[in-house]
């Protein structure tokens, strides 16, 4: 699996870190997240336990553990998902509708690396890495580094942190409302869960120095041309490379030293296919 990140300086010292939307990946991810209860029973249960005494198989066995927990994640957000559709179609004035503004007001507060670390996905095999052609390779990797080590750092910190208010506000269910701050608590805890998973293996991707610091795009073309002729589908390539971009650049320069404007902002979020309101989040967040 693979992934494009593009990386520019927007203001100042503060840099953006965005992944492109992939709607084919986006719904793949999708099908294959079971749509009820029952569904999810059966596929979580319907492979045998093997052996303890097989040590081949319990490897094998501990890998299908983690892939479960990964799908009864994913359904339990599907579902979070389709609660939070519901009340976006709330009507205006009703209780349902005060909720979600509510929760706009809040999920603006989250940080745009920390949603840039959730779309890092732990099958991701390798970055395609787009920047500023008048930037320093090493420099922007050196960065992508820094950023990763720090989220691994701080988001394992806040999950922990937020798995312990889970049963604090948990109390609040006696009463006959809502009880708004156990689902925030409860989202915050998956939200860092999955941030810290994704710092991580963005570092891990970020850090292999098994290839040199200069490679581009065309060795990693180069590598999946050999690969299907050869008849496979893994790729064994490097697990980043840099795809330096010349229009990126004129669009950064264009502006003044101030930052960019919110109009080059959507030029580039269009041209890379980047959230626009995740991006604009950079402007004044410091990571």
């Amino acid at each position: 699996m693979k992934a494009r990140l593009v990386v520019f300086p927007i203001k100042g010292r503060n840099w953006c870190f965005s992944r492109s939307i992939d709607s084919a990946t986006v719904a793949s991810q999708s099908s294959n997240t079971p749509s009820t209860f029952k569904d999810l029973w059966k596929t979580v249960f319907s492979s045998s336990s093997s052996s303890p005494t097989d040590y081949g198989n319990s490897k094998r066995n501990n890998a299908s553990d983690d892939s479960k927990v990964e799908l009864v994640v994913d359904f339990v957000t599907s579902k979070m998902n389709r609660a939070w559709t519901n009340l976006e179609k709330a009507p205006q004035g009703t209780l349902k509708n005060k909720i979600h503004r509510l929760g706009l007001k809040l999920l603006s507060r989250v940080k745009p690396s920390e949603i840039f670390f959730k779309s890092i996905p732990k099958e991701l095999k390798c970055v395609e890495i787009t920047y500023p052609s008048s930037l320093n390779p090493r420099l922007v990797r050196r960065r992508l580094r820094h950023i990763a080590f720090r989220g691994s750092v701080i988001h394992t910190q806040y999950f922990y942190g937020s798995a312990i208010l889970l049963p604090l506000t948990s109390v609040f269910m006696v009463l006959p409302l809502p009880n708004i701050p156990f689902f925030w608590i409860l989202f915050r805890t998956y939200s860092h869960w999955r941030a810290a998973k994704g710092s991580e293996k963005l570092l891990h991707l970020v850090t292999n120095d098994s290839s040199c610091p200069n490679q581009h795009l065309e060795m990693m073309s180069e590598s999946t041309a050999s690969n299907s002729d050869k008849g496979s589908d893994d790729s064994v390539g490097p697990p980043w490379v840099f795809d330096p971009s010349k229009e990126l650049d004129e669009v950064i320069h264009h502006d003044d030293a101030k930052g960019l404007s919110k109009c080059s902002i959507r030029k580039i979020c269009e041209k890379f296919n980047l959230n626009t309101t995740d991006v604009i989040k950079y402007q004044d967040s410091m990571y």
